[in-house]
């Protein structure tokens, strides 16, 4: 019995080690209006000439203007930020 309940234990380690990340939509929201906002409004997103393509594309710009304001965010912020514009926006699918 005890061997069985160390290895749903080690799986759940593994699993949390490996980077697994819930993407947050309202965190990303709020990174959104504090940060995104002052440079340009939604009609960015919305407009039909728009440059983001597919969702990887979308994540991508994320970073690209992350890294213009220099904001020097973590890989969850980013895609957070992402998840949030493409829930409200592109609807790229995930």
């Amino acid at each position: 019995m005890r061997r069985m309940t160390a290895v749903p234990a080690l799986f759940v380690v593994i699993l949390a080690s490996s980077g697994a990340h819930a993407f947050d939509p309202a965190q990303g929201r709020q990174l959104v209006n504090a940060n995104c906002l002052e440079c340009h409004g939604s009609e960015v997103y919305t407009r039909e000439d728009r440059k983001v393509k597919d969702r990887k594309g979308l994540t991508a710009q994320v970073r690209r203007c992350e890294q213009a304001l220099g904001l020097t965010w973590f890989d969850d912020q980013v895609n957070d930020t992402a998840a949030y514009l493409n829930h409200t926006y592109y609807k790229f699918g995930n």
